[in-house]
Formats: structure tokens, sequence, C-alpha cells
């Protein structure tokens, strides 16, 4: 149950704090599914359900930080 919580919510922070770091969403979402392909290469991740979570976080992440970024840019123009 640990990993699944895990899984829910720190693959859309990753996307998060990546994204913020440089500037662009979809680098913030490369990186992450890089650092997941390299858990589930690992063996880390176990599970197809775990792998299904994990993309759904990423996705959340993903439009978290776009949203955020177009809020900006609306906001500086």
């Amino acid at each position: 149950m640990g990993k699944y919580l895990a899984a829910l919510f720190f693959p859309c922070l990753l996307v998060i704090l990546f994204s913020r770091a440089t500037y662009y969403p979809i680098i913030g979402l490369v990186l992450t599914v890089a650092l997941i392909a390299a858990s589930v290469y690992r063996g880390y991740t176990d599970t197809f359900l775990l792998i299904v979570v994990d993309a759904f976080s990423m996705t959340v992440g993903y439009m978290i930080s776009r949203k955020w970024k177009d809020r900006l840019a609306n906001k500086d123009a």
C-alpha cells in the first residue's frame, strides 16, 4: 500500500520540481520518466498497476506545471 501512495504523489511532485527548476514542463516530464524508467529497470517497480499509477501521477504533474507556466506567461503580458 505504501508503494502505491508514493507512486501517486512523488512522480507528480518530481515533475513539478523539475519543471520549476528548468522552466520547461516537458523537460520536467522527461527527467521524471527517466527516473521512473531507471526504477523499473532496477526492479523497484514490480507490478503493472504501479507503473500505471506512476504514469497517471506524472500526467497530473505535467498538467499542473503547464497551468502554472501559462498563468505566469499571462501575468507577464
